[in-house]
């Protein structure tokens, strides 16, 4: 009889342990209960504060009661993220599909150079979190239209893919084409190919930043060339994703 007793009190540990390990789950990874949501907006309440503490960081001039509170403040979303972090690799089903998936590593890099003296500030990343915002308030619509976008690209993938080989053709041609044209007289600003690749991204992206321009008259004509070449850069890309967007509006393209 002692040994039943205790067998069904073991029995009725092992159900306890998982019953409470499936609500910490349920809580943790879906957001059909109240206490699921209430975490989500927890944690999403907790990467906007993560952040404005960071952008408040670099103000200059902050008071030392300030930059303490702050490093408190960092500490304790730190510590909670932390937390967090170990409980969804605990009721993860499989824990290392999710250590190495997407919010995985972002969890990850979220708090580890905390960790890390001296290690590089990346609680920016923490912007990412935000992506679970999706799945949070089930948004179907968004989702939707992530799918439409999706499946325009996949529509146009290899038309996408023959303009990306034929731009850093031309990003290469531009960059040796200025560099012959303009080295001579500024070897500072085109010192090699490389270096004139900077020129040639900013100019056939239509930015021109005027940090690097040519004076040779070889030189400025090349350039005219490469900036009305720039124009059908942008809008190529731009007409096939517009175009296949178009096509996946129609009914039933998505579903």
């Amino acid at each position: 009889m002692q040994i039943t007793a205790i067998k069904e009190l073991n029995r009725d540990k092992l159900f306890l342990n998982w019953h409470l390990r499936m609500q910490l789950k349920k809580t943790i990874e879906e957001n059909d209960t109240k206490s699921g949501r209430i975490f989500y907006l927890f944690i999403q309440a907790l990467i906007i504060l993560s952040l404005v503490s960071f952008a408040i960081e670099t103000l200059p001039n902050l008071s030392c009661n300030t930059k303490h509170f702050l490093s408190i403040l960092e500490t304790i979303v730190v510590i909670i993220f932390s937390v967090e972090y170990i409980l969804r690799l605990s009721v993860a089903d499989k824990k290392i599909k999710y250590i190495f998936s997407f919010f995985g590593i972002i969890d990850l890099l979220a708090i580890i150079p905390f960790y890390i003296s001296g290690g590089i500030d990346l609680r920016s990343v923490r912007v990412f979190r935000f992506l679970r915002v999706f799945r949070a308030f089930k948004m179907l619509r968004y989702n939707k239209a992530i799918k439409r976008f999706k499946f325009a690209l996949s529509m146009v993938k290899e038309e996408l893919i023959l303009f990306l080989i034929a731009t850093s053709f031309l990003l290469f041609v531009a960059s040796v084409g200025i560099y012959h044209f303009e080295n001579p007289v500024q070897n500072e600003q085109f010192k090699s190919v490389f270096h004139c690749l900077w020129w040639s991204v900013v100019t056939l992206t239509s930015v021109g930043y005027g940090d690097s321009y040519p004076i040779t008259v070889g030189g400025k004509i090349f350039t005219s060339f490469i900036v009305f070449i720039s124009l059908g850069i942008v809008a190529i890309p731009t007409g096939l994703i517009a175009s296949a967007l178009t096509k996946t509006l129609g009914p039933n393209k998505c579903d």
